[in-house]
């Protein structure tokens, strides 16, 4: 068995930073996104958006790659996105691109690292 608390704090922009999300793209983003569970056996801890860019903190085993993950969230919400709001993604995008290539992403744990580290530092070695 293994036990894994890791978490990614992900952040998507649009391609060519140029986009403007409507609130209806943004939560129909979340929606598709929060549904790619299955394939990853991944949570969508969090999501939260501004009109140019979202946040995403996701719950991930460690046999799923950081970059693997990004694809699937990138790729799925990108394809449904094109497909349910060509009108608008036509006017406010421009280019090939609905998710720019780059990312942020930061690991994160369900402890502080203060905590973690205070109890690596109390670990006794055995004598």
């Amino acid at each position: 068995m293994v036990v894994y608390p890791l978490c990614a704090h992900l952040v998507f922009t649009p391609g060519y930073r140029r986009g403007r999300f409507s609130d209806e793209i943004l939560t129909r983003c979340e929606e598709v996104t929060r549904a790619i569970r299955a394939d990853f056996e991944t949570e969508l801890v969090e999501f939260n958006d501004e009109r140019d860019h979202v946040h995403l903190l996701v719950h991930h085993p460690p046999k799923v790659s950081l970059p693997r993950l990004v694809g699937s969230r990138k790729g799925v919400s990108a394809r449904r996105s094109r497909q349910e709001y060509p009108d608008h993604l036509r006017e406010h995008l421009w280019g090939a691109r609905f998710w720019s290539p780059s990312y942020f992403a930061a690991s994160c744990g369900r402890a502080a690292l203060s905590i973690v580290k205070e109890h690596i530092e109390n670990q006794k070695r055995p004598g």
